[in-house]
């Protein structure tokens, strides 16, 4: 059994961050490893308070995985001050850590800010150039490009500049759209754009998607599937996840990670 390793904040509320991954790693039949970079007390009407974790345990955390169950997959997701991105940067450099996800965790669903200002500097100098495939959404990529990503062609634009700054694909996600749920893939400067295209699955219920989605596509790379394939399978693992129609709690709730698990079992 291949192992992928989280390096998150923790969601109190189980919907997003390690917990979300950690039961999509399980979904996926993969074993789960975590460092956790945060600690949130949030639910699913918003976040109420966020405590870093120290970097120099961040970093022991990291190695302590790294030394014992080496995994063959790694997502980032919030990486909340320069500090710790420093240490988790310098960490995954001195493994050699191979199929990284970088998921530029920036705002929650709620709107609560995640990340400071001079972190976004530092995710642009030290993480985007170890990512295997980063996963902005529309906001994210306009903070990480610097200019408005709203349409199609813009979110192209960005994908390409992306994965001119990464050492393998871009993928800008759409769902932010109204009717449309549709990403866009490219894995280097001048490769063609791959556009994956969805409805928009009618649910206020997305908190975690990110999380999720770039969780998932770690542990296709884990499983060894090419970039595409990976990016692919995860989208569909997400559409399923949405669909399934959970409804927890009383603000954007949770997805069902477990949909394939418990389809059919009535």
């Amino acid at each position: 059994m291949e192992a992928v390793l989280s390096i998150a904040g923790s969601d109190s509320s189980g919907g997003a961050g390690i917990q979300a991954d950690i039961k999509t790693i399980a979904a996926h039949r993969l074993f789960a490893e975590t460092a956790l970079t945060a600690l949130t007390a949030q639910n699913t009407l918003g976040v109420t308070g966020v405590l870093d974790v120290d970097p120099a345990f961040v970093t022991q955390q990291i190695d302590a995985v790294f030394e014992d169950i080496r995994p063959a997959a790694v997502k980032v997701g919030m990486v909340s001050s320069a500090a710790i991105i420093e240490a988790v940067a310098d960490a995954l450099e001195r493994h050699g850590a191979t199929n990284i996800v970088v998921d530029p965790v920036m705002v929650a669903t709620s709107g609560a800010r995640l990340i400071s200002e001079d972190a976004v500097e530092a995710l642009k100098a030290r993480l985007l150039p170890l990512a295997d495939v980063v996963t902005p959404n529309m906001p994210e990529a306009e903070v990480l490009c610097g200019f408005p990503v709203n349409d199609d062609a813009s979110m192209e634009r960005a994908a390409r500049e992306l994965a001119g700054r990464v050492r393998g694909a871009a993928l800008v996600k759409g769902g932010h759209g109204v009717e449309r749920a549709d990403d866009v893939l490219v894995a280097s400067t001048d490769a063609p754009a791959c556009w994956l295209r969805a409805a928009r699955i009618d649910t206020k219920n997305t908190h975690g998607t990110g999380c999720t989605l770039s969780s998932a596509i770690a542990c296709g790379l884990a499983k060894g599937l090419p970039t595409e394939e990976a990016v692919r399978a995860a989208k569909d693992y997400v559409h399923g996840a949405l669909a399934s129609g959970l409804d927890l709690g009383r603000g954007s709730g949770p997805l069902d990670h477990m949909w394939n698990e418990t389809r059919g079992r009535g």
